[in-house]
């Protein structure tokens, strides 16, 4: 793909998005002039690009929906149920058209607009008999029809007013496609009244531009932005990042050389040195979080996707679903955003065939025949979580475990608890499904989704009550390259572990409580288990006299030999082995190697997968 093409098909993306969310708007409040104006623009837009690379479906498909909405946004046409579902066709086949060109297909290659989106579009053009101008043909979509501009005479006067068409006047010395589409201008009053307020400014900018006298040739339009290829600002984050780790070294190192006395020259050398490395550390640091703010992306780049996924798939499942999205303005490293796309597609597509029961038995279960799924984002801490709740029929723990011991998954014994019993749906081959369908019950998806978010050194939980509903809460580290960790010791070995889950540090005592076996500490009034992170791990503990309360859904103590202090590590994931609770290794300020215990392990209470299906 050329760079003009790939340029054309990022930014068009980005618009076929948008119209998507726009049109779903509309679809709840059809008066909305705002957002009718912006989707004409976006597909006016798309248009003239795609009228510029020679792509012809793509051009009969914006020009027939641009004629819709102009004739929505005038009232010509009113806002239908017809109108939208025909726009938002034109709307995916568009899309479809851009990600297939992104993903490396020629444009000669890409199929022709379908009869069936024709006759949808002009319909909904012609559904109130108001006579329109044919659309355009197939033959003539490369040259998207456009109002014809005439050069006028420079002395062109206007009817019955005697007065110079100023307009025509500008755009006559003015260098042809560096102006906006002209006005057309109606005879009657009440047409003009009806002018769309875009219109009406251009026309007003024009001749204030006139009488101002600032007719000048155009300047090019000054870049705010420029694109950069992923794979060159991940290494720029890995150089800022050892960057980082070096300056720390280095003061460390400079602060046990503080430790001798140095006399005559050597004084004022080791000043200065202390002087430019603290600099030097300062600036490190600032580079590494430049360099991190520019991968950051909204998630609303991602969650823009689904409402159309949820439209068709509840319209092919005959359910009525709405979808709300929050937080959409949420900020999280941008390969966080490309890997959640797949395990949120398997959550929504879930979330509607399992969860979300059908009108007549939401109906029956006193509820609104409609069901509602929410998608939401909020930062906590150094976390970005992302949830998913569908007021659908619930989870039954007890049939979950009965399947999961059918199927052979875990034994009798396992599961005891609601929250470990919702838990087994992450288990490969797992499916309450009798009979797969195209849309799940292959004991394939969730699984999926656990290893995508654990991957990026995520958890992922699940409530749920019976004729409720169920929530899907995901917790992502909002940087991943830097993580902001407690340093502990045991048996000798240096481990670190997330902040995102260290509520305090306590100290232990020599003996403790016992329930079931299980040792308890009383804290803040609550008991709470104390597991071994040494024993977990395969360590031998020598005195394990301090604690750490890990928040989790079922919060317990850690204890620990000791705790070293606080640090932000660069992470190096594990590539060669997987170790169970192990999610990568560091530095740290001193040189050792760390290993970093993983998010999800923990919020697990550290159990191993191998544990829970014993």
């Amino acid at each position: 793909m050329d760079d003009m093409l790939k340029e054309f098909v990022v930014e068009a993306l980005d618009l076929a998005t948008n119209v998507e969310e726009h049109l779903l708007s509309l679809e709840r409040n059809p008066g909305d002039m705002n957002t009718l104006n912006a989707v004409f623009r976006s597909f006016h837009t798309i248009k003239g690009g795609a009228g510029f690379m020679n792509l012809s479906a793509m051009v009969s498909a914006c020009h027939l929906t641009e004629n819709l909405f102009d004739a929505l946004r005038t009232g010509q046409v009113p806002v239908t149920p017809e109108a939208i579902e025909a726009a938002l066709e034109a709307s995916g086949f568009v899309a479809d058209q851009l990600t297939a060109l992104n993903n490396g297909t020629e444009p000669d290659k890409l199929s022709t607009m379908p009869k069936s989106l024709e006759k949808m579009l002009t319909d909904a053009i012609e559904m109130k008999g108001v006579s329109k101008k044919p659309a355009a043909t197939k033959a003539k979509a490369v040259e998207a029809p456009k109002p014809a501009e005439k050069t006028p005479e420079p002395a062109a006067k206007k009817e019955n007013t005697g007065e110079l068409d100023w307009e025509a006047y500008f755009r006559a010395v003015t260098p042809a496609g560096t102006l906006p589409e002209a006005v057309a201008e109606t005879a009657e009053l009440a047409e003009e009244e009806t002018e769309a307020p875009a219109q009406r400014e251009e026309t007003e900018a024009v001749k204030s531009s006139l009488s101002g006298g600032e007719v000048k040739q155009s300047a090019p339009a000054k870049e705010e932005s420029i694109r950069i290829d992923a794979v060159k600002l991940n290494v720029l984050l890995e150089v800022a990042g050892e960057s980082v780790q070096a300056a720390n070294q280095a003061a460390v190192l400079l602060e046990k050389l503080s430790q001798f006395k140095f006399d005559g020259q050597a004084a004022p050398l080791m000043s200065a040195l202390t002087e430019t490395l603290t600099r030097a550390s300062r600036y490190s640091t600032e580079l590494q979080r430049a360099t991190l703010a520019t991968r950051m992306q909204p998630v609303g780049r991602l969650f823009q996707k689904f409402p159309r996924l949820i439209r068709e798939l509840a319209r092919d499942l005959g359910k009525e679903v709405d979808l709300n999205i929050a937080g959409a303005e949420t900020e999280v490293d941008r390969v966080v955003v490309d890997s959640l796309y797949d395990p949120l597609v398997h959550m929504l597509r879930n979330a509607l065939d399992h969860g979300i029961e059908t009108a007549e038995e939401r109906i029956n279960a006193n509820k609104s025949p409609r069901a509602t799924i929410s998608l939401k984002a909020w930062q906590e801490a150094s976390s970005v979580m992302i949830e998913v709740t569908d007021d659908g029929k619930g989870m039954d723990a007890q049939r979950l475990r009965d399947k999961a011991v059918s199927k052979g998954l875990i034994n009798i014994h396992d599961a005891r608890t609601d929250d470990e019993a919702f838990q087994l749906v992450f288990l490969p081959g797992f499916s309450t499904k009798e009979v797969a369908s195209s849309v799940s019950g292959r004991g394939v998806g969730m699984d999926v989704v656990k290893t995508a978010v654990e991957r990026h050194r995520g958890a992922i939980r699940i409530a749920s009550q019976l004729g409720t509903g169920t929530t899907f809460l995901i917790r992502l580290p909002i940087e991943l390259s830097i993580v902001p960790t407690m340093l502990v010791r045991t048996d000798g070995a240096s481990l670190a572990l997330p902040m995102a889950t260290v509520q305090r540090v306590v100290e232990l005592p020599e003996t403790f409580e016992s329930v079931g076996g299980q040792p308890v500490l009383r804290d803040l009034g609550r008991p709470l288990p104390v597991k071994s992170l040494g024993k977990i791990l395969g360590y031998t503990p020598a005195s394990e006299r301090v604690g750490i309360v890990i928040a989790a859904p079922s919060p317990y103590i850690l204890s620990v030999d000791a705790v070293d202090g606080t640090a932000d590590l660069v992470i190096k994931p594990l590539t060669c082995i997987s170790t169970p609770g192990i999610t990568g290794t560091a530095r740290s300020a001193e040189g050792e190697l760390v290993l970093v215990i993983s998010l999800s392990f923990l919020i697990d209470g550290c159990k191993t997968r191998e544990r829970i299906t014993a």
